[in-house]
């Protein structure tokens, strides 16, 4: 009797295989970095090949490691870092260059390009997203432009587009498909008719034939054989999608933040897609039984990898979980203030020129200090976002949920309730991304009955109450956004 769900969770930076029993508790993990590219200042990039292979390969071990065979897994579910870009062969299969990273900065100026034609509202209109670089349309556009013979060969409908999901789909079981989550993110999306947008589509220069079939979050897909005995792949979900979902917020006003390489707040909103005046995104959450929720969400590029910066670019710690107690070594940041735009500002500033700022230096300031000043800035990106999500929704939260790798954080997430005034909540599997995934699928193929029996599962683990005044918070939140605004336009 199979007694697992497989998730196969596709990050930024590296590939995972999480296990889940039926309880929803983690029974093995496995996990594989890959390489980053940064072949310009700006650009971001991955081969997906290597994207394939590691994920292939980490799906592999969980199994060995547990003794496990194929006819064990009841189901497998994909999550995947979102909007990173894939083109490839349908014929062969292989892909004709390199991802382009959804941090990768490239398509700003085309992006300015349509702003400056008033396509920005006709484009939030339609998609629910703010027109920026970030998302799939504009680097499909440019791949399409500079990759050679790439544009006739779309045309003539050789090559596919996808995001991460369907690429693992299609070398998992030969389908070309997404799901609602992920289409949402690419910027040719109609997110309330739920099709392909023909209008999107011109605008941006992409050919139909490029395009996935959209199917249902949570449901059977198709059967992959490439572990040994048949498979069902029965749910996708975009990751910050799957984590809203494993958090179990699924009734309207519930909100979780993930952080992971970013950071992500989303708010349920419903069967209703609220459209957002402060910068936000409103996006598909997932579509499970006929029924599509929707969100608003705060996307903020820096999270965990400021933490890696100061890892690799500093060296002023050699593994990221240093972070908290060097940080802890002293009481504040010493007045020194870190904004994280390496790759520039995501909700609610949209700025893609900004670049990363450390102001308030003395000659006192230590490594502490700055270790301390990047942690507090992923707390206070939050905030700004929360902010945003308070006046576009009207609802004031009575708890954050939270999960990612910086969530077992105990300093960040006391600062983090400290600055929002609200308290937060860590689970006890803080997997929540891959178990996300793991429950649409297994809903998929009924290993789990109902949402009523997976939001049973969810188990608080640590709550965080805030314990600052309101002055300090509102001292500490002013001298934040300074620090923004003076990293603001730099590279323009």
């Amino acid at each position: 009797m199979t007694q697992y769900i497989l998730a196969l969770d596709q990050g930024t930076t590296s590939s995972r295989a999480i296990l889940f029993d039926r309880q929803g508790a983690i029974a093995g993990i496995a996990q594989q970095e890959f390489t980053q590219h940064f072949p310009h200042p700006g650009w971001v990039e991955h081969d997906a090949s290597e994207i394939w292979q590691s994920q292939f390969a980490v799906a592999k071990k969980v199994l060995q490691d547990k003794g496990l065979a194929a006819k064990d897994i009841a189901a497998i579910g994909i999550t995947n870092q979102r909007e990173t870009t894939v083109l490839w062969e349908r014929k062969t299969g292989e892909p004709i260059a390199h991802a382009i990273v959804w941090q990768d900065r490239r398509t700003a100026p085309i992006c300015d390009a349509l702003r400056k034609d008033g396509k920005a509202d006709l484009i939030q209109q339609k998609t629910g997203l703010v027109l920026d670089a970030y998302f799939s349309g504009t680097k499909v556009q440019w791949l399409l432009d500079n990759v050679g013979g790439a544009r006739s060969r779309a045309e003539r409908g050789e090559l596919a587009f996808g995001t991460v999901d369907s690429w693992l789909t299609f070398n998992l079981c030969g389908r070309h498909v997404t799901d609602p989550s992920n289409a949402s993110r690419t910027m040719l999306f109609n997110i309330h008719t739920q099709q392909w947008d023909d209008e999107l589509l011109d605008l941006l220069k992409v050919p139909k034939s490029l395009l996935p079939e959209v199917v249902p979050s949570s449901g059977k897909i198709a059967d992959t054989d490439v572990l040994g005995d048949p498979i069902p792949i029965a749910g996708i979900a975009g990751d910050q999608q799957a984590a809203t979902f494993g958090q179990a917020c699924h009734a309207p006003g519930m909100a979780k933040n993930t952080y992971g390489t970013g950071c992500f707040m989303l708010m349920n909103t419903g069967e209703k897609a609220i459209a957002s005046s402060n910068n936000l995104l409103t996006t598909v959450g997932w579509n499970v039984d006929n029924k599509t929720a929707y969100m608003l969400e705060g996307s903020v590029f820096m999270g965990g990898a400021t933490v890696q910066w100061l890892r690799d670019g500093l060296g002023i710690i050699q593994t990221a979980a240093e972070v908290e107690q060097l940080a802890a070594s002293v009481p504040d940041t010493g007045g020194v203030v870190f904004v994280p735009a390496f790759t520039g500002l995501g909700a609610p500033y949209w700025d893609a020129y900004a670049r990363g700022t450390i102001l308030g230096m003395t000659r006192g300031t230590t490594k502490a200090h700055i270790a301390r000043a990047a942690l507090d800035s992923i707390a206070y990106q939050t905030a700004d976002v929360l902010e945003a999500m308070h006046k576009d929704s009207g609802i004031a939260l009575s708890e954050l949920r939270v999960d990612g790798g910086a969530a077992r954080n105990d300093l960040l997430m006391q600062f983090q309730a400290d600055v929002l005034g609200v308290s937060v909540v860590r689970p006890q599997v803080t997997e929540t991304t891959a178990l996300g995934a793991a429950y649409l699928a297994g809903l998929g193929v009924g290993f789990w009955k109902s949402l009523d029996e997976i939001a049973s599962q969810w188990k608080v683990e640590r709550k965080f109450d805030p314990q600052m005044s309101d002055e300090d918070r509102n001292s500490k939140l002013g001298l934040w956004r300074q620090g923004i605004e003076r990293s603001r336009k730099w590279a323009e």
